[in-house]
């Protein structure tokens, strides 16, 4: 299992979930995103866009600064 950090700080959406599903596809299952963003919308797309894909996803920080997801990936197809 690999923990991999993303930093999408400063990017405004629809960017954070296009990033986030871009660098999704190379993981392997149990494998781990932290996705580090700075746009509010984030915390509605993220979600959204794990729900689609399957895996699992839970916020870790949330604060005026910025918003940490942490994404494990999962089995499903």
């Amino acid at each position: 299992m690999t923990r991999t950090t993303l930093d999408l700080t400063g990017l405004k959406c629809p960017l954070p979930a296009l990033k986030t599903r871009k660098a999704l596809k190379p993981l392997q299952p149990g494998d781990q995103l932290e996705v580090h963003c700075t746009d509010p919308l984030s915390v509605i797309d993220i979600p959204n866009l794990i729900r689609e894909t399957g895996d699992k996803v839970e916020i870790t920080e949330r604060n005026e600064a910025r918003i940490v997801f942490l994404v494990e990936k999962s089995d499903a197809p």
